[in-house]
């Protein structure tokens, strides 16, 4: 994040900071690792898309990333994916080796 926009780094800071304090520890530990992991790669749409996504309850959100519910058209993307793979290929192995 050193090289990026001043205006990006405080966006990504201020989701980063959303997505670490979601309100249920859950999504704490999906949506603040991703952030933290794959927040400078996004795009600006991403990033939006990503804001979007934080404005959801967690009630709703949670469902959708794990695959419980089915994900709505318009939250339905690919930030929502990238969530849905982060959660399965990195977030699932951290739990299975013990740190979850």
């Amino acid at each position: 994040m050193a090289d990026a926009d001043p205006c990006v780094k405080t966006r990504l800071q201020r989701i980063a900071f959303r997505a670490w304090r979601r309100g249920t520890r859950e999504s704490d530990l999906v949506m603040g690792p991703f952030v933290d992991r794959h927040g400078e790669a996004l795009s600006e749409q991403e990033i939006s898309d990503l804001e979007r996504l934080l404005d959801v309850d967690d009630e709703f959100l949670y469902p959708w990333i794990v695959g419980r519910n089915p994900v709505p058209a318009e939250m339905d993307g690919p930030v929502m994916r990238r969530l849905q793979a982060f959660l399965r290929d990195e977030v699932a192995a951290e739990v299975r080796k013990g740190i979850g």
